[in-house]
């Protein structure tokens, strides 16, 4: 069963967060889609894990504090509510911007709280020669055909969706582009800081991603003091959507070493 609350990590930040299943702490951290993009995920984790998974300020309407812009913010934010509730040996499973958030928990996290990270199709630094796509820049079609293996399949004409739910993605889009700082989805200092990481770090990433392609994400998971790379077949960016079994296999198979 999954339960809806909201928690205050600060006077002015409160966090929505949804709970389920019992076990190791694991905190799943959305991408710009909002928390709808790793509900699956969540599903599976929940079956051996305690399940956090929360929607950050801004996304679906939720309120954001105006001097609260930051990934660093959001990683505090996370690693408070963390620390408030007495957890340890925590895994961070973060897509996209998710992942994003993830890589800088850990880089900030001095008390010892977290010991793995998935990271799926993150985002967040800086490889040379290998760009983030101005996911900004694209249109429909251009989201199916950088995001996904099968296109065809996942491209959703902004025509065919209700009012209400083509308002919630705008407000999603405005929310990732004050957190990720326009286009570039990156902070030019992070890839340099991960080395001190030591904690295992799983990067596992769509094969046909277009956004970050998989020599970003080899570069990503180098970069950490623990990293590998596992790269899923006939998937882009959203592979726990796209190839839910070979993503939760790989995921499982971290977990279980």
């Amino acid at each position: 069963m999954t339960t809806s609350h909201s928690y205050a990590v600060q006077p002015e930040v409160s966090l929505t967060l949804a709970e389920s299943g019992a076990g190791r702490p694991v905190l799943v951290l959305h991408g710009g889609g909002g928390p709808a993009t790793v509900t699956g995920l969540a599903d599976h984790l929940a079956r051996t894990a305690h399940v956090i998974t929360p929607t950050h300020p801004g996304w679906n309407g939720t309120p954001r504090p105006d001097w609260f812009t930051g990934i660093d913010d959001l990683a505090l934010a996370y690693l408070h509510l963390l620390h408030d509730r007495g957890l340890r040996d925590v895994l961070v499973v973060g897509s996209s911007l998710g992942g994003w958030i993830a890589a800088e928990m850990a880089v900030r996290d001095q008390a010892g709280i977290l010991t793995g990270l998935v990271l799926v199709d993150a985002v967040g630094v800086a490889v040379e020669g290998e760009p983030i796509r101005d996911f900004f820049a694209l249109d429909a079609r251009g989201v199916a055909e950088y995001a996904y293996h099968d296109s065809e399949r996942f491209y959703v004409d902004p025509a065919e969706v209700p009012a209400a739910q083509l308002a919630l993605r705008q407000g999603n889009m405005a929310a990732l582009h004050t957190f990720a700082g326009g286009p570039s989805m990156h902070d030019p200092k992070l890839l340099r800081r991960l080395g001190r990481v030591r904690i295992p770090v799983l990067a596992l990433w769509g094969e046909s991603d277009r956004i970050v392609t998989p020599a970003y994400g080899a570069a990503y998971a180098a970069a950490f003091g623990d990293g590998r790379l596992v790269v899923v077949p006939e998937a882009g960016h959203l592979p726990h959507i796209e190839r839910p079994e070979a993503t939760f296999a790989a995921i499982d198979a971290f977990l279980d070493e």
